[in-house]
């Protein structure tokens, strides 16, 4: 079984605990998902299957949308309610300031990470030094916004919508936000809406897969590995040329090829097949010969 899941992560679970689900309801061990939602967040996790798990490391690296209700008022040490309250504020400020205050955040900023997260420090993670009563100083990382607009305002919750660069902590935008507004801030509640095309609305949560594996039709939901490169040119063997792809080798014949063949020069990949239409991976044409960039057979 080779394929993405568009999972719906529901709260309570970790984004490992979807995985090991999935392994037991698919009767698969090959599986890998594509970037850690919190505990109490929901929405979007896509779950790559048997070969796919190649794709773990890219899609983690896809922009992410977000929906987020910000608490004004107090601050946390994990920086969402469900941790130990550190301070509580007056919030004096008004909608309008809310407003302009979040709206500053468009663009690019420096975010420092959070110590509740999985980021290691010498082998180490960083929530495990958290719960160990340690704080260590942690280095700030640009992360980018690129949209990010308030949905409603009734003080003292906040609700927004972000779409984001990996890597940022919506968890710690809501503390900054709060922190320039002078009265604190902490996360609420989160939703993740899209990982780059997987969207929402499309994504199935685990009693719906469960349902689906019971009834012989998990093939209905599992997203081929070759529509993640729909964007690249197509390149089709030959049967006399499989035998190179097969192999993982670079090749100049036995092949067909959809577009102009001078397309493939720019340095994009290009999507390869097998003479009966089997995804074999990403080439890229260098120097008057295809070579192998990454293999999915």
């Amino acid at each position: 079984m080779n394929g993405i899941l568009n999972i719906y992560k529901e709260a309570g679970f970790t984004s490992h605990d979807v995985v090991a689900k999935l392994r037991g309801i698919l009767k698969q061990k090959k599986i890998g998902h594509t970037g850690t939602l919190d505990p109490d967040a929901e929405g979007v996790l896509p779950v790559c299957i048997g070969n796919a798990t190649k794709l773990c490391g890219l899609l983690t690296e896809k922009e992410k949308t977000y929906e987020a209700v910000l608490l004004l008022g107090q601050e946390t040490d994990t920086q969402d309610i469900s941790g130990k309250i550190l301070r509580i504020a007056e919030i004096t400020v008004s909608p309008e300031a809310v407003r302009e205050v979040i709206g500053s955040f468009r663009g690019s900023y420096e975010q420092v990470p959070p110590m509740y997260s999985a980021l290691k420090v010498n082998g180490k993670k960083l929530y495990e030094l958290a719960r160990e009563g340690k704080e260590v100083e942690r280095k700030a990382r640009t992360v980018f916004l690129r949209e990010i607009f308030v949905s409603d305002i009734r003080l003292p919750e906040v609700s927004f919508a972000v779409t984001c660069s990996s890597g940022t902590y919506i968890r710690t935008l809501c503390r900054d936000i709060g922190e320039k507004l002078g009265c604190g801030g902490c996360m609420k509640k989160l939703l993740r809406t899209r990982v780059d095309r997987f969207d929402i609305k499309g994504s199935l949560r685990l009693s719906q897969i469960e349902e689906k594996m019971a009834a012989g039709r998990i093939g209905d939901c599992l997203i081929p590995v070759d529509s993640i490169f729909e964007q690249y040119l197509e390149v089709r063997m030959k049967e006399e040329g499989d035998r190179f792809v097969y192999n993982g080798n670079s090749f100049t014949e036995g092949l067909t090829c959809r577009g102009k063949k001078t397309e493939t020069a720019k340095g994009d990949p290009v999507r390869v097949y097998d003479s009966k239409g089997g995804f074999v991976g990403l080439y890229r044409y260098e120097r008057g010969m295809f070579r192998p960039v990454k293999m999915f057979l």
